[in-house]
């Protein structure tokens, strides 16, 4: 553990501290929370460092340098961020490093170089987290935290000293395309697509001959109907017309039903007919065909 000479109960709140590097790592544009929260934890924890337990941003720069408002006479709370500074073992030539958590759930403030070039600068609203290797002076502040005497640090704003860049996975840098003359006119952002609700209406389903028609729906249970009660048919006028079915045929069985349509049957088959039924024999005394009814020839 590092012995510094300058601990934190010494330092006094409000105070603004600025150091100045290349930016290497940063999550500025949103708070470390819930579950990337607790794998951050877990990895300090692994390290052997303290977890943060809180909402936070965090950002390391490279070639840390703090900016001494009087060299000849630094603050205490100077002389303490100048003493946490620290080398990498696994990239020394990024000389000295310093990192801060900065806890809470307010965002630090990002300025950026005015487009008007007069030396001003805007804050940046773009939402993007900013690219590796940028230029930028942190400007810290302290604090007293809640039950505690010693003072901490916040990251309060993040200067950028050139044109910014921002981070994007798998994407372009911007400088890149600007060296193959390829200028872009403001910063792209990647286009979200949102994604539409399960549709309430029916769905039209193309089909191989390419018209549409709407997607099976789901359908209703059935609703019971109440069967009307039996009309009584008037007579019929036709002469020889068949009498209706009762209601009781329709919960007769199948024998039933035969006898009953070969009783109708026979009962009818004559009925208007031209010829008639049989009535007597016939002239050849009975060997020949028995005379009909109705229209007869007496030769």
């Amino acid at each position: 553990m590092a012995n510094y000479s300058i601990s934190a109960g010494r330092i006094a709140e409000g105070k603004n501290v600025f150091i100045r590097g290349k930016l290497g790592f940063a999550v500025l544009a949103r708070l470390i929370e819930g579950a990337e929260l607790v794998a951050s934890d877990q990895r300090k924890t692994n390290n052997g460092m303290n977890p943060i337990g809180r909402p936070h941003t965090t950002v390391t720069i490279t070639h840390a340098e703090v900016q001494f408002a009087d060299p000849n006479n630094p603050t205490l709370e100077e002389q303490f961020v100048f003493e946490r500074r620290y080398d990498s073992p696994k990239r020394p030539e990024t000389g000295s490093n310093y990192s801060i958590d900065s806890k809470g759930s307010t965002l630090p403030v990002i300025l950026i170089p005015s487009p008007k070039g007069d030396g001003t600068y805007d804050q940046d609203e773009s939402g993007q987290e900013l690219a590796q290797g940028l230029d930028v002076t942190l400007v810290l502040r302290t604090y007293k935290p809640k039950n505690f005497n010693n003072r901490g640090l916040a990251l309060e704003q993040v200067v950028v000293h050139e044109t910014p860049r921002y981070y994007s996975a798998g994407g372009i840098d911007q400088a890149e395309l600007a060296a193959r003359g390829i200028v872009l006119n403001g910063t792209p952002r990647p286009v979200q697509v949102a994604l539409a609700p399960a549709a309430a209406v029916p769905v039209a389903t193309e089909v191989e001959d390419g018209l549409s028609f709407p997607a099976p729906q789901p359908t209703s249970a059935p609703v019971a109907v109440a069967a009307p009660a039996p009309v009584q048919s008037a007579p019929a006028t036709a002469a020889g017309a068949p009498a209706p079915v009762p209601a009781s045929a329709q919960q007769e069985t199948l024998e039933q039903k035969l006898a009953r349509l070969e009783s109708e049957n026979a009962s009818l088959k004559d009925a208007g007919s031209a010829v008639g039924s049989p009535v007597g024999p016939g002239p050849w005394d009975g060997s020949g065909p028995a005379q009909q009814a109705g229209i007869t020839y007496q030769g």
